[in-house]
Order: C-alpha cells, then structure tokens, then sequence
C-alpha cells in the first residue's frame, strides 16, 4: 500500500474551511446514493464547492476517520503516485466515499474510472469534470455506469437566495407560463426583484462574485482563458497554435451576440473552411461559452450551422462589451441562458425562442405587445421592467426561477 496521508490532510483541511452559508438546488436532486455520479459543468459553476459541502453536511464522521476523500485529480501528488495505487490503498485502509475531482486532469481518465467501478464495488465514487467531457470513449464506454448531471451557473433564483437570504423554490415552466400573476405576486411581496436583476444580469452568475467583485471581471477572464488554453486542447485535441483562432472568433460572436450566423463570411473573415468552423462553434458550444440555436433539433448534425448563436450568459457579454451591452440582446441571452438548462429550446422565425415542441416566447421590454404571435398557440411575451404581469404577457425575470 502507498501512503496518501497528504491527500487525507488537504481533504480534511479543505472540507472543514469550506462554507456552508448556502448549497445549489442541485444538491437535492442528484441521487447521491448511486455507486458511480458524474457531475459535468463548465469551469467555475460550483462543481468543487458542490461536493465539499455535501462531504461536510453528511459524511463529516467519515471525513474524519479517513474513510471518505476528496482529491483534486490536478493535485502534484499525481506526479509520481497513479489513481489506481490510491484506490487500492484506500479500499484496503476501510475506505467507502471517494470524491475526485477535476477528473478531466487524468490522462485516460475514462478507463480508470470504469476499473475503479467495477473491481471496487465497495465504494462509491463520485467525479466532476469540465462540460467538455465525452462519456462516451471508444476504450472504456462509461456511457451505462455513471449517473449524470450537469451543472450551470447560478440561475437568479439562486442569485435571489444568496442576496436576501430567502428561501424561494424552483418553478416549473408550465408553472410561470400558466400563473406566473400568482407567484410574481408572492415573490414580490418578498422581494424587489429589480433591486438585484442588473447586478445579477452583470456578474451574479458565478459563484464566485461571492469573493468580491473587485476582481469578479479579472476571474472570469482567467475562467475564459483556461477553458480556451487549457481544457479545449486537452479535451478536444485542438493544436494549441489554433487556440488564438478559437478566442477571435469568440470575440468576434461576444460583439455582435445574439450573432445571425453567415458561415461563408465568417470563415472568409476567420480563413477557415466550413467543417472546421462548424466543429470551433460546437466546441465553444460544449465549453459553456457559447448558446448555439438551431430550427430544428431533431435533425442537428455536427456540421449543421446554427442558425443563431448567443454568449452563454450575460455577464459573458459584459466581460467583452463593457457598459455597451444592447439591453434588448441581454434580455434574450438571459432568457435563452435560464430557460436552456431544462428545457428544449429551438430558434423560430415568428418569435424569438420555440420551446419544448410547444411554446412560443418573444421577449422584449415592458411595452412589448404579443401582435406578431397573436394568431399563434401558446404563445407569450417575456417581457422586462415589469414585476407582475397578466394574460399571455410575464415578466422576463420570472423565467430566472426554472432551476
């Protein structure tokens, strides 16, 4: 057996300092009871704090006794020391709980994990890695083992909570498309929700403005980066001399976001050819940097153009615009971004978003009538600057408690 002692100190160490002031929704829905969870976000959503909470609220026996631990798969022990040494030793020592961490940081990390599962029935292993992962590997098909979830950026409901230390829960879509007069009523007799929706809107949607915003822009920038210099190449096989290409064309989307796509003339613009685009814009896509709409998602393929395209989220558009961002552009990005995590959302050319194969949504500001979709099904206005609405008309914040 190999001695991990170091790995049991820093686990410790960083489970005992970690806050719990307050934990993500998603903490409630994943099945933690499952033998193999994988949880995949992009950098910077909470992943880490995710799981050092949830050590800290309910295996704290376990974390003390060396039976449940946490390791960061970029940690320098790593160096010298494999991920299977480990698991030996660990399972020898009474080991049950095991958290790995950055797991995406493990060269074959695919096949270590199948191993692990099954020549280690007696412990539970649960993994993050960046949204970039790809479960399924042609050397170890993890696609039937772990349980998954994904994990994005604080949803303003989230944001809300952490603000004024309520407690509002999660509505279903149907919910606030249906009596959204009700709860907008009842949320704002709580809250003023227009007192934090900018501050949201610019830099509320990582966890991390919670360390201050002085440096909020400067982090985000450095998350930027990472995913671009560091995760792209490694989980996507992109030549690191391309990467610059990569972040053009992503300032080049963050200019002019919500961006109508002509693929002839961005890859003039870009000098590459159309299949390369395609698979850069699928990357970005995947990396949670960008929000890729398409008419039709039954029939998306790799090289499909999307037939619009959006930053992820608006502090995104803030990090690259400044002050200049269009309100109207950051009221779609934040409606797109909020509805996107557990809904189906297509592009449609009466409205702005068709969602779930149902539901017609065009969003504007508070004078925005539903004129252009009157004549159309289920179909409603998100509309900004209002708290409460009526009829077919809700307010745009409301859509910020779907998860």
């Amino acid at each position: 057996m190999i001695d991990y002692t170091t790995l049991i100190e820093v686990s410790t160490k960083r489970i005992r300092n970690t806050k719990e002031s307050f934990v993500r929704s998603i903490d409630n829905k994943i099945n933690w009871n499952s033998r193999l969870i994988g949880i995949k976000g992009a950098r910077g959503c909470g992943k880490t704090t995710l799981l050092l909470q949830h050590l800290k609220n309910n295996y704290m026996d376990l974390v003390s006794s060396g039976k449940a631990l946490f390791v960061s798969l970029d940690n320098i022990w790593f160096a010298k020391n494999s991920l299977l040494e480990l698991v030996d030793s660990f399972s020898k020592n009474g080991g049950k709980i095991l958290y790995l961490d950055e797991v995406h940081r493990y060269e074959d990390w695919p096949v270590y994990i199948k191993n692990i599962y099954d020549d280690y029935p007696e412990l539970q292993v649960v993994f993050t890695g960046s949204s970039l992962l790809q479960i399924l590997d042609a050397r170890a098909d993890l696609s039937r083992r772990p349980v998954m979830y994904n994990m994005q950026g604080l949803s303003f409901r989230e944001f809300l909570n952490i603000k004024t230390g309520n407690d509002f829960q999660e509505l279903s879509l149907e919910e606030i498309l249906l009596n959204h007069s009700r709860h907008a009523f009842d949320i704002c007799g709580k809250v003023k929700p227009f007192e934090y929706f900018d501050e949201y809107l610019k830099s509320g949607y990582y966890p991390f403005f919670m360390e201050g915003l002085d440096s909020y822009y400067m982090k985000l920038e450095e998350t930027v980066n990472m995913i671009l210099d560091v995760e792209l190449p490694l989980l996507r096989k992109i030549e690191i001399a391309y990467v610059p290409k990569i972040k053009k064309l992503l300032a080049i989307i963050a200019e002019s976001s919500p961006f109508m796509l002509n693929v002839s003339k961005l890859s003039g613009a870009m000098e590459l050819n159309r299949a390369t685009l395609l698979s850069y814009l699928k990357s970005l896509t995947d990396a949670k940097l960008i929000d890729s709409l398409f008419k039709d998602l039954k029939v998306v393929s790799s090289l499909q153009k999307p037939d619009k395209i959006f930053l992820e989220n608006t502090n995104l558009m803030y990090l690259y615009q400044g002050e200049n961002v269009d309100k109207g552009n950051a009221r779609e990005t934040f409606l797109i971004n909020q509805l996107s995590y557990n809904q189906t959302v297509e592009f449609s050319d009466t409205s702005d978003f068709f969602v779930n194969g149902k539901y017609t949504i065009e969003c504007g500001g508070k004078s925005k009538t539903g004129e252009q979709i009157k004549s159309l099904k289920n179909a409603f206005v998100a509309a900004d600057g209002i708290e409460t609405g009526s009829g077919s008309k809700i307010p745009l914040w409301l859509f910020g408690f779907l998860y």
